[in-house]
């Protein structure tokens, strides 16, 4: 932190600081977490190594690292399924703070759900941070904001607004009655129109579990262009470092027609 205030390198503290802070819960994660725009991701770098870090490139379409022997730092500017780059309303809506002592900002809640909201591996699923950050801070939430970043993904937030109702039927109308209406009123809509493409945006949420649908089954990957952001290489990355033991992606046995 030190390292990049004195180069003036933009960034925000995420991960676990920022959630605590936001919902009181700690947790003692292997990393920390930082937030960089894309545009200042190569100046980031190049202050922490002029500081004495190793730095790498992990997967270029949203993740590098910054080692100090076996401790390391996370420089993310994206997300792993290419949808939640971190843009300049991360910086905009920033929340003030202190962290290890130090000034700092912190990635927006909105954000913050946003990017977790898609994330739904055997091995990890983060629904239970976005149902204790609504819980947290729903009076402050910025739903327009949050709803307007879903965009045509709005069945991912509200399948977690009503998974929030569920966990906890006491606070349910603190999730605003008007956007669980729009929400509603697009699906009745949705369910009156043809069938679109064959698309499978399951990916989007797993980059495990959904290779079936678009290695053998035929469906197009939602996160490649033109419907997402990531190229045929970076999904190769991507896919490449599942940790096998953790995630147990689709094997030979799995490969098989889908079902009739």
């Amino acid at each position: 932190m030190s390292s990049l205030t004195a180069a003036e390198v933009p960034f925000l503290v995420g991960g676990a600081y920022a959630f605590e802070r936001y919902t009181g819960i700690a947790r003692h994660t292997k990393d920390f977490d930082i937030f960089v725009h894309p545009s200042n991701y190569d100046q980031a770098c190049a202050a922490l190594t002029e500081a004495g870090y190793r730095t790498e490139l992990t997967f270029p379409h949203w993740l590098g690292k910054a080692y100090d022997g076996e401790h390391f730092v996370d420089l993310i500017f994206g997300s792993g399924n290419g949808v939640a780059l971190v843009d300049s309303e991360w910086f905009k809506y920033a929340v003030d703070d202190e962290v290890l002592g130090m000034p700092a900002k912190l990635c927006p809640p909105e954000e913050t759900i946003w990017s977790k909201a898609y994330v739904m591996e055997r091995e990890r699923y983060d629904g239970a941070d976005i149902a204790h950050l609504i819980h947290a801070r729903a009076e402050q939430i910025d739903w327009s904001r949050l709803a307007r970043r879903f965009g045509q993904h709005w069945r991912v937030l509200l399948s977690h607004l009503i998974l929030f109702g569920f966990v906890y039927p006491s606070e349910r109308r603190r999730v605003p009655e008007p956007l669980m209406r729009r929400c509603l009123e697009i699906l009745e809509q949705e369910m009156r129109q043809a069938p679109a493409r064959r698309i499978c945006r399951g990916p989007l949420t797993s980059r495990a579990q959904y290779l079936v649908d678009v290695q053998l089954w035929g469906y197009e990957d939602a996160r490649l262009l033109p419907h997402g952001s990531m190229s045929e290489e970076d999904a190769s990355i991507w896919t490449a470092a599942i940790d096998e033991a953790a995630s147990r992606p689709i094997g030979a046995d799995a490969l098989a027609e889908p079902p009739a």
